[in-house]
């Protein structure tokens, strides 16, 4: 792997649940180019000095290569998803109920609780926080889950994921 200074470095894991990075090259600590870089990562901003393992691949930042880059990397196809949230209060008690639609497909359904303690001060937007939020991260679960079994159909064995 060789790199030059502007050229972005992506790391995509292999687990389902895991970001993708990436960042800007600028710094080289060998004059072929070869590894470690300093790189400005795109998502924090913050410079690290990075190896880079099999999971990371280059992507040339040169000028003469704008057109074709712009071409390839124009999308394929564009999909809405949208996601509807809806709670329900009753006591102290909060469910809120997600909703992904994702065009012809059956809709993924996933709900979240959460309940006030007594003695807690009654801020209802506490509770819809807290059970939007694990809706979501029930509807993230539901989402990976769906993708291993898509994967695991595509390339015929179980694909091992993180939780």
């Amino acid at each position: 792997m060789r790199a030059a200074v502007g050229d972005r470095i992506v790391i995509a894991s292999n687990f389902l649940d895991r970001p993708v990075r990436d960042g800007r090259v600028v710094e080289l600590r060998h004059p072929d180019g070869s590894p470690p870089y300093v790189v400005e990562w795109a998502d924090t901003g913050h410079t690290a000095l990075v190896f880079p393992g099999p999971d990371a691949r280059v992507e040339r930042a040169d000028p003469g290569a704008a057109e074709t880059t712009a071409a390839a990397s124009a999308p394929r196809h564009v999909r809405t998803w949208r996601v509807e949230v809806q709670i329900f209060e009753t006591g102290d008690d909060t469910t809120a109920h997600v909703v992904l639609r994702s065009g012809e497909a059956e809709p993924l359904r996933a709900d979240g609780h959460a309940t006030r303690a007594p003695g807690d001060l009654d801020v209802p937007e506490i509770g819809d926080e807290v059970a939007v939020g694990r809706a979501l991260r029930r509807m993230a679960d539901l989402l990976l889950s769906t993708a291993s079994g898509d994967l695991a159909a595509v390339h015929g064995h179980p694909v091992v994921g993180s939780a």
